[in-house]
């Protein structure tokens, strides 16, 4: 799919008739894990042109608050980012400001229980969906071991 803002770029959702859904979700496997699972090269023309898409306000499941910006889920309720997505950001990432940026949001929205949530409210990270998530935290354990290295 080509976008006037972002070139081109990969589809969430297509049916084989021409149709398509322009966003992405912010589990795994996701577009923006794309690289991570070996899909395509983190330095991939078409992935780069999607993550734009992805971390923009085009996607409709991106959100921008006080506390925090990043990919939300039509699972979780609206307004709700996801840490699983903040981590996956950090880990196809090149760029120090960036990864700055998404550690510290992380590090502000646990709600004090130094635990990732599946997922927690872009205004108020004390409203938050599952207390304890594994998958998040352990992502979030290899994204850093990654930064170590």
């Amino acid at each position: 799919m080509t976008t006037e803002k972002h070139g081109k770029i990969y589809a969430c959702e297509v049916n084989g008739k021409g149709d398509y859904f322009l966003f992405d979700d912010a589990n795994v496997p996701s577009l923006l894990s794309a690289p991570y699972l070996g899909f395509c090269g983190y330095d991939d023309e078409i992935y780069l042109n999607t993550r734009s898409f992805i971390l923009s306000k085009d996607n409709p499941y991106y959100y921008e608050g006080k506390f925090a910006k990043g990919v939300g889920s039509p699972h979780t309720p609206k307004n709700n980012i996801w840490h699983i997505a903040l981590t996956m950001q950090i880990i196809t990432s090149s760029d120090k400001e960036e990864i700055r940026e998404c550690l510290e949001m992380i590090s502000n929205t646990h709600a004090g229980t130094n635990f990732m949530h599946e997922s927690f409210n872009m205004d108020d990270p004390s409203d938050f969906t599952r207390v304890w998530f594994a998958w998040a935290n352990t992502l979030f354990a290899q994204m850093l071991e990654g930064l170590e290295g």
